[in-house]
């Protein structure tokens, strides 16, 4: 059975696309040390992300844009970028199963599993490619806004995110519809749309 995994990166960030990653595995052709994207160090998670897209049958990336998240909202954008990664597969997957407790409405079967990017290879897979995109979008935007230290936090709202997003305001590629932005917006006295 051609089986594919999913996963998503970027849910909790104040900036950015969520973006996902399906990946169809080789049976023939196993990658050692797959784990949830989280529990592995950068330099190991870049090192799989290249042996992943060497040898997997096939793997495609999904988003959903900071406008769409807030025109739809983070879980349906979430999904949508799911289905997105699953319909660019160049090979049609007979099964198709999710890190988390839900599947996209689509027309593929499968199923939700909670914590499966520890423990099913594909999802890991997903979850590795997910996160090594991710992360390089967030230092190229760190590159284009050297003041918000996207490249440290990633976009997350961690302290010194909340402290940068209160002096600056929000940029263009942050999620508006999400309140410590909104109420960066207001503390800068920018209309939301």
């Amino acid at each position: 059975m051609i089986i594919a995994g999913v996963d998503e990166v970027g849910r909790g960030p104040l900036v950015g696309a969520v973006v996902t990653a399906a990946v169809i595995l080789d049976p023939n052709n196993p990658i050692q040390g797959l784990n949830d994207s989280k529990k592995l160090s950068e330099t190991k998670r870049l090192k799989l992300a290249a042996e992943i897209k060497q040898k997997a049958l096939c793997w495609a990336l999904g988003r959903a844009e900071p406008h769409e998240i807030d025109e739809i909202n983070i879980l349906h954008a979430t999904m949508l970028a799911m289905t997105r990664a699953v319909d660019a597969l160049s090979v049609r997957p007979e099964f198709v199963k999710v890190d988390g407790n839900r599947l996209p409405k689509w027309s593929y079967q499968g199923e939700a599993i909670v914590k499966g990017d520890g423990s099913v290879a594909e999802i890991s897979a997903a979850s590795i490619l997910a996160k090594v995109a991710r992360d390089a979008e967030m230092d190229e935007l760190d590159q284009q806004f050297p003041q918000y230290g996207f490249a440290k936090h990633k976009g997350y709202p961690t302290k010194l995110h909340m402290q940068i997003l209160a002096e600056h305001g929000p940029t263009k590629h942050h999620r508006m519809s999400f309140k410590p932005v909104i109420k960066a917006m207001e503390q800068h006295g920018i209309k939301h749309a």
